[in-house]
């Protein structure tokens, strides 16, 4: 039973709403690239890398986040940049990944001879060309398969320095006498102009806007003049928070930035990690919390091996997450691999990890997966959502009848 559950999950279509693009290359495109553009490597060999940079455990958030050194480094031009994309497509759509947001931090990329526009328009043409394919594959055009669609989602970052990248560098110069978090506040301002200028002049599918980075001592109220202006531009939010901090970081996210999905949320449930002094009754505050965000379905993107690898509280046991309390308390809740290399996984085995370690109804197993359909931000109109959750739902149903009648 658990190998024809492990064949319906590869199977079925599904979505990835919260993977990031410099974190997960194939492992021989970087080992090519970096040859190419000169980036030293630990290792040139896959198994050394495995062992020294991309493992199946991490000592530390620090150690897991090494491996972007390398990525990024080799991201610098526009080939390899709609390369990278366009594989990245590929993979997901071998594993029957229907719908795709791939989210980057644009301005790591940006230089004096690489601009927004090109940045973006070369991951955007990758992901095209790699939907045009599907277009023209067996099942697409007999009907059988529904189609790949895909979005872009551009990050800030809540804090960085001048090493970053070169934009960055050039920003502090600029910003000599400036405090730091007004430095960070007026990146997200400048690439929230960007992405909404960008997405209106090109058409490319810009779908949302994110924050990432370091949670303690970073606030997103910080970036709230940039999510204000993505909101008054129809344009999706996104947030990492909860993931390494409390659930004020959560509530922040949704009210000062308008977030439609969080980023992790791992910790929304953990009241003891409140630290606000005016919150005289945290516990009250934290279920209330979890309850606003499953009545709004405000989706949250939980990313399970990636947790386990950077929150030593889980112990390295998925039964320690809180998935289960979110499935349970109704959430919207979609899984997905935050970095496919970094974390060496798919959305296939996601979704088979959370299967096997806990008890899962047919119902609720089927929620889970389409709540990625509904809970994405989706580049065309609302009666075009609702006729691609439709397909995903018949899709899914007509699968599991072939597998369990």
């Amino acid at each position: 039973m658990l190998e024809k559950m492990r064949n319906f999950i590869r199977e079925i279509p599904k979505t990835d709403l919260h993977v990031h693009l410099d974190g997960s290359l194939r492992l021989e495109t970087l080992i090519e690239l970096a040859k190419q553009e000169k980036v030293k490597l630990p290792s040139y060999e896959e198994s050394g890398l495995r062992e020294l940079v991309f493992k199946e455990k991490y000592s530390s958030l620090g150690d897991y986040l090494k491996g972007f050194a390398y990525t990024c480094a080799v991201l610098q031009n526009k080939e390899n940049l709609e390369r990278v994309a366009y594989e990245l497509a590929i993979d997901n759509i071998a594993e029957n990944v229907r719908y795709l947001e791939v989210r980057f931090a644009p301005q790591l990329h940006q230089s004096q001879t690489l601009s927004l526009p090109e940045i973006i328009g070369a991951v955007n043409n990758g992901l095209e060309r790699a939907r045009l394919e599907h277009k023209l594959s067996p099942g697409s055009t007999s009907g059988k398969d529904i189609p790949f669609r895909y979005g872009i989602i551009v990050g800030a970052m809540r804090c960085f320095n001048e090493y970053f990248s070169s934009y960055y560098s050039d920003l502090f110069k600029i910003m000599s006498h400036a405090p730091k978090k007004e430095v960070f506040k007026a990146a997200s301002m400048e690439l929230a102009r960007a992405a909404v200028k960008i997405r209106d002049d090109h058409n490319y599918a810009i779908v949302g806007f994110d924050l990432c980075g370091e949670e303690h001592g970073y606030p997103a109220i910080l970036h709230k003049d940039a999510y204000t202006y993505v909101h008054k531009n129809f344009m999706g939010k996104t947030v990492h928070a909860g993931e390494a901090y409390g659930p004020e970081s959560i509530f922040q996210a949704i009210t000062d930035c308008h977030a439609n999905r969080i980023g992790h949320g791992t910790f929304l449930f953990e009241h003891t990690e409140i630290k606000d002094p005016d919150i005289v009754h945290p516990e009250k505050f934290a279920d209330a919390l979890s309850n606003y965000i499953a009545g709004r379905r405000i989706s949250i993107e939980v990313c399970p091996t990636s947790n386990l690898q950077t929150l030593p509280h889980l112990k390295n046991d998925i039964r320690n997450h809180p998935i289960k309390k979110m499935i349970d308390k109704r959430l919207s809740v979609s899984i997905c691999t935050d970095n496919r290399l970094v974390s060496n996984t798919t959305v296939t085995k996601e979704l088979s990890l959370i299967v096997e370690n806990f008890d899962l109804t047919p119902k609720q197993f089927r929620d889970l997966v389409i709540a990625g359909f509904k809970g994405s931000f989706f580049y065309s109109c609302y009666v075009d959502q609702r006729k691609f959750v439709r397909e995903a739902i018949d899709r899914y149903d007509s699968l599991a009848k072939e597998f369990f009648s």
